[in-house]
């Protein structure tokens, strides 16, 4: 078994794995229990945007930052899904106290996406459907990287934010996605997940792609034409939100990146 497999089950690995009571807390991993056919089991969820249609009835317990632990502890789970990023610290503190079995899991790559599918798969009794699915992602991942390998890899800037200026740090899973599509993070040398940088670093390391999730965002880099990426034309406005969303969906909306990235 993978190390990091392994350690991903680590946390269940003395509790039955044929979880009943499952609340989520994390909207990935929400929409992955759905993929792995387990959404009966769901008695509690985090909301964040508009969800899929067989989690509209799945019971909320609170948003981003606002985990009403009061409701969480009312629905008994004997599982948690958390995705760290998705509850503050002195919540998680919290959590580890109710002695509930928690299963915790961000993937820094696409390959240990699938690796988590089949994790998850396990800890939900569905170890078949698993197998099946990250069967396909691998399979789905090799395609996409024979497919579209670049050498050298074209620059890219990943916006996530305007005001002020985040990007994505190294070690981050969109990070990886822009690496099987042919490209390389500019900033994957810094350690911070979204670390703030400034418009001046930014023309420093000169970008031959900039990809952000809105119009308005790509049209004020128009302000400086030195960049590569306003010369040739290249500011591309995200089409699948999927990519930030780290479940089996991912995939596709990777492959929707590398077409993007693959056009002149």
């Amino acid at each position: 078994m993978r190390v990091w497999l392994a350690a991903l089950l680590l946390t269940v690995s003395m509790h039955s794995l044929a979880a009943s009571r499952v609340v989520s807390l994390s909207p990935a991993l929400s929409e992955m229990v759905v993929e792995l056919g387990a959404a009966d089991l769901l008695v509690g969820r985090l909301e964040a945007g508009e969800p899929l249609p067989e989690l509209a009835g799945v019971p909320s317990v609170g948003r981003y930052g606002q985990l009403d632990m009061e409701r969480l502890v009312s629905l008994q789970p004997d599982l948690l899904l958390l995705w760290p990023g998705s509850v503050g610290a002195a919540q998680r503190e919290q959590l580890r106290r109710l002695n509930i079995p928690t299963y915790t899991a961000e993937p820094a790559s696409l390959d240990q996406l699938a690796d988590q599918v089949e994790a998850l798969a396990m800890a939900l009794n569905r170890p078949e459907r698993g197998q099946a699915l990250a069967a396909q992602l691998r399979q789905r991942l090799a395609q996409l990287r024979e497919q579209y390998r670049r050498d050298p890899p074209l620059r890219a800037f990943y916006q996530v934010w305007d005001q002020p200026l985040y990007t994505l740090g190294g070690g981050q899973i969109i990070s990886d996605a822009l690496a099987v599509c042919g490209a390389s993070n500019v900033f994957d040398d810094l350690t911070l997940p979204a670390p703030q940088v400034s418009i001046e670093a930014v023309l420093q390391r000169n970008p031959e792609v900039i990809i952000a999730s809105t119009q308005v965002q790509l049209d004020a880099w128009k302000a400086w034409p030195q960049l590569d990426a306003v010369k040739h034309g290249r500011l591309l406005l995200l089409v699948d939100k999927g990519l930030e969303r780290p479940s089996g969906q991912m995939l596709e909306a990777t492959a929707k990146l590398c077409e993007q990235l693959a056009s002149p």
